[in-house]
């Protein structure tokens, strides 16, 4: 257990840095530490005044912004339970998983509770506005005036005067349970991932000790924070550390990340390969396949002041002041990280899964080793389900502080995660070498990452695509950063239905717009493609997907 609580680090940094800005919407509202605390007593009230307790669950749908993180803050240092719920999810996904996880209250945007059906989430006793805090539903008769007593009567126990020296948070042990994530909304699919107060703070602790940032420092989020990657390093780290985080409130372009980066100069930037790939594809590539410049590449004092010129321009592009770029959620393509490497940008690539919260392994640019994921964190321990470990790819294995406790209300998927003795089967195929440096071989598991970080998960969108006219089986996979379907049409209703082939494509392009409708935007499929045969099964009748998927690029 980490010796420090996780509202310890919360309470410590806001007195600390009473006076420092703490929270921005990029381009607009700024929060201090002190309004910090005083927006998290007044939400600790209208719990208070619902009657919420301990290890009640409470649901937040939106997007990154200054309320956002100001819940998610209040819900865990009052010992509730947070259920962050991605925006992008349709309206019968966050019903479900509403309702799956027991929430009572929830937190959602004006514009995405629009969609939403209050009668399909029976459980709820108060549904809030994340814009303003103001209240869409209430159930119990004499609540109505709730809010109007809150913000008179919020700060009673501290006679109507908040300091930081009297600003004290409720004492809750680390064993005590903080979120529940849902890897998936669909039905079927989602698992809710129990995290303690303990997973985040080990996590919290690592970054502390390895990462260190500053109070002031600046840090711009953009990842989805409903994640627990973007949470806990673009938002709970730099809250430890007295950061001021700017909030991109939509999930962004890779055009508006590098205008904040601009404007805001962060100090530490968190990113998906993709953003790195696209520039380097775009910006950096085809200068050097220049004749002349493939030309002055050879000569090595004219490589070196190239290498350094496009160093600095890259550092230009992120902002020009952070001590490094931690690259997460999939591989980093190998032309580009070779590159990265060769002249010596500060980047390096980390390994984590939500089941971990999610951090498994890691090191600094300095010391990172190419084509790996850094070295398993100092509060988890690692092993490799083979004969040997340094030469024998198996299943990487993990277990310590940042391990989940399982998935909520699925005991099934809980013991086939966790074995008896604590390891957690992360699906990953890998080795390490002899410093304990992860190498990632290939992936068991088929999630596939969207373009800002978002996990997909193929089956989904499988089972949906199955049930359309004329077609028996498919498998999703990702191609140039886009999703392809690969279709096996049901060819005796082809037949049957005497369709051609020119008609057959015309149905699998309605069959596409029909998918898509249903579809989050990120999940959301590019092409449908006809193929010709039945395709390749273990014995078992599952897809062997790794004869169909292509390197990401």
């Amino acid at each position: 257990m980490i010796s420090t609580k996780l509202y310890q680090y919360v309470e410590n940094s806001v007195r600390k840095n009473w006076e420092l800005p703490a929270l921005t919407n990029f381009r607009g509202e700024t929060l201090t530490y002190e309004g910090l605390a005083d927006r998290i007593l007044f939400l600790h009230y209208i719990f208070q005044k619902l009657g919420l307790k301990k290890d009640d669950k409470i649901s937040i749908l939106g997007k990154n912004s200054i309320n956002w993180a100001v819940t998610y803050l209040a819900i865990v240092s009052y010992g509730a339970v947070v259920v962050p719920i991605l925006p992008d999810f349709k309206a019968s996904d966050v019903h479900h998983i509403v309702n799956h996880s027991d929430s009572l209250v929830l937190f959602s945007l004006g514009s995405l509770y629009e969609n939403l059906d209050a009668k399909k989430m029976q459980n709820l006793i108060a549904i809030f506005s994340l814009d303003d805090f103001s209240i869409f539903s209430i159930k119990k008769k004499g609540n109505e005036d709730i809010l109007k007593n809150a913000r008179t009567n919020y700060l009673e126990k501290y006679r109507g005067i908040l300091n930081r020296n009297n600003f004290k948070l409720t004492n809750i042990e680390n064993n005590s349970l903080a979120s529940l994530v849902y890897t998936s909304g669909t039905t079927g699919f989602s698992k809710g991932v129990m995290l303690s107060h303990n997973s985040l703070a080990a996590n919290i602790d690592f970054a502390l000790r390895h990462m260190p940032l500053k109070p002031g420092d600046k840090i711009v989020s953009f990842l989805p924070i409903a994640h627990v990657f973007g949470c806990v390093f673009e938002f709970l780290f730099p809250i430890a550390s007295g950061c001021h985080i700017t909030f991109l409130a939509k999930i962004p372009s890779p055009k508006i990340i590098m205008t904040a980066f601009q404007e805001v100069h962060p100090r530490l930037i968190l990113s998906v390969p993709l953003v790195i790939e696209k520039i380097y594809r775009k910006q950096i590539k085809p200068v050097l396949s220049k004749p002349l410049m493939k030309i002055l590449l050879k000569i090595p004092l004219m490589r070196n002041k190239i290498h350094a010129k496009i160093n600095n321009k890259l550092n230009h592009v992120f902002g020009g002041n952070f001590t490094e770029i931690v690259i997460g959620g999939a591989a980093l393509n190998e032309e580009v990280e070779t590159f990265l490497k060769t002249i010596r940008f500060k980047y390096t690539v980390g390994y984590g899964m939500t089941e971990c919260a999610p951090l498994i392994s890691y090191t600094g640019w300095q010391d990172f080793r190419m084509k790996s994921t850094g070295q398993i964190v100092d509060t988890m321990e690692v092993k490799i389900n083979s004969s040997d470990p340094y030469k024998e790819i198996g299943e990487i294995l993990v277990r310590g502080e940042n391990v989940m406790n399982g998935y909520y209300k699925n005991e099934e998927a809980t013991r086939e995660a966790l074995d008896k003795e604590g390891w957690l089967h992360t699906g990953d195929l890998g080795l390490i070498d002899r410093d304990n440096f992860i190498f990632i071989k290939g992936r068991s598991k088929s999630m596939i990452l969207g373009s800002s970080g978002q996990n997909i998960y193929p089956e989904e969108i499988e089972s949906k695509l199955n049930n359309l006219p004329y077609i028996q089986e498919s498998i999703v996979i990702k191609r140039q950063s886009q999703l392809i379907a690969l279709v096996y049409p049901d060819l005796e209703s082809v037949d049957a239905g005497q369709i051609s082939e020119n008609q057959l494509e015309e149905i699998m392009q309605k069959n596409k717009s029909l998918l898509n409708t249903d579809m989050p935007a990120y999940m959301k499929i590019n092409k449908i493609e006809i193929y010709p045969e039945e395709f390749e099964k273990t014995p078992k009748k599952s897809i062997k997907r790794f004869l169909y998927n292509t390197p990401v690029d």
